[in-house]
C-alpha cells in the first residue's frame, strides 16, 4: 500500500502525454472509492486540457493492473460500509467509465499485471491495449455475484466473439497475455521493462498525426462500433462530408509529403 500521504493515483504529464498510475500495489490497485474519485477527477480535468494529447493508464508494481472494485471495502473490512454505500460502489462506476470513454484524446492501456472484473472493464475502456508478459485477464462477476455495469458483458463478445466471451464470463477463468493476443484482446505483448517505453512510442506516433483528425477519427470509430455496418457507414459519410469542408489542397499536399517521408523511413 502507498505510504500514508502518498496519493492513490499518480499523474505524470510530459511532452503531451499524461501517464496515470493506479497506486495501490499492495491491494493489487483495486478501485477503492477514493481511487475511483481520483480517476474521475483527473479524466474530467484532462478532457479540458489541450496540452494533453494522449493518456496512458497503468498500475503500480508488476502484479496487477487493477483487481477491480475493492472487495474488502465493499465487504465492510476496515471502515464499515453501509448497504447503500456498497450498492453505490457497485453501480456507481458509470460516471467514471463515461468520462473515460468520452475522452477526445486516445487512451493507451499499459496492462502490467492482472486485470480482473472492474479492472478488466477499465482496460476495455481504453482505445489500445499493450500487455506485459505478466498480464492476464479474468471476468469474475459470476463468481463474486455482481452483475457487470461498466460495459463488460457487451464489449467483450464484440471484441473476441460471443463464445469466447461466454467461456470467460461464465467460468471466471483467467487467460494469459499470449492467449489474449491470439484472441485479439490486446494489440501486442512486450517484456515488462519495455511496457511503458512501447506505450510512449505509440503515443508519439499518435501525436505525429493531425491532432484534430485523431480525436475526430476516434469519435467516428466509437460511434459506429455499437451500430450495424450500414449505420456505421452513414456515420462515417456524415463525418467525411463535414470534415471535407475545411480541407484545403495545400494542406493535403503538405501532409502527403510527410506521409511519404515516413513511409520511406519505416520501410523494411
Amino acid at each position: 500500500m502507498p505510504a500514508q500521504n502518498e496519493p492513490v493515483l499518480l499523474v505524470d504529464k510530459q511532452d503531451g502525454v499524461a501517464t496515470l498510475t493506479l497506486n495501490r500495489p499492495r491491494s493489487m490497485n483495486a478501485l477503492s472509492r477514493e481511487l475511483q474519485g481520483a480517476l474521475l477527477e483527473v479524466f474530467q480535468a484532462v478532457a479540458g486540457d489541450d496540452s494533453v494529447k494522449v493518456v496512458i493508464i497503468t498500475g503500480a508494481g508488476d502484479r496487477a493492473f487493477c483487481a477491480g472494485l475493492d472487495l474488502k471495502e465493499l465487504g465492510g473490512e476496515g471502515e464499515q460500509a453501509s448497504a447503500r454505500e456498497t450498492r453505490q460502489a457497485i453501480g456507481g462506476g458509470g460516471d467514471l467509465v463515461a468520462a473515460i470513454e468520452g475522452l477526445a484524446q486516445p487512451i493507451i492501456g499499459a496492462i502490467n499485471g492482472v486485470a480482473i472484473t472492474g479492472g478488466f472493464e477499465l482496460a476495455l475502456a481504453c482505445d489500445v491495449l499493450v500487455a506485459s508478459t505478466h498480464a492476464s485477464f479474468a471476468d469474475t462477476h459470476a463468481r463474486v455475484g455482481i452483475m457487470p455495469g461498466w460495459g463488460l458483458s457487451q464489449k467483450l463478445p464484440r471484441l473476441i466473439g460471443v463464445y469466447r466471451a461466454k467461456e470467460l464470463s461464465l467460468t471466471g477463468n483467467f487467460i494469459d497475455a499470449e492467449q489474449a493476443e491470439r484472441w485479439g484482446l490486446v494489440n501486442r505483448i512486450v517484456a515488462p521493462e519495455a511496457l511503458l517505453p512501447a506505450c510512449r512510442s505509440l503515443a508519439e506516433d499518435m501525436m505525429s498525426c493531425v491532432p484534430e483528425m485523431v480525436s475526430s477519427y476516434k469519435r467516428v470509430i466509437d460511434r459506429g462500433f455499437g451500430e450495424s455496418l450500414a449505420e456505421g457507414r452513414r456515420i462515417e459519410v456524415a463525418a467525411n462530408r463535414e470534415h471535407s469542408r475545411s480541407v484545403t489542397p495545400e494542406a493535403v499536399a503538405q501532409r502527403r509529403l510527410k506521409v511519404m517521408d515516413r513511409g520511406r523511413s519505416q520501410s523494411f
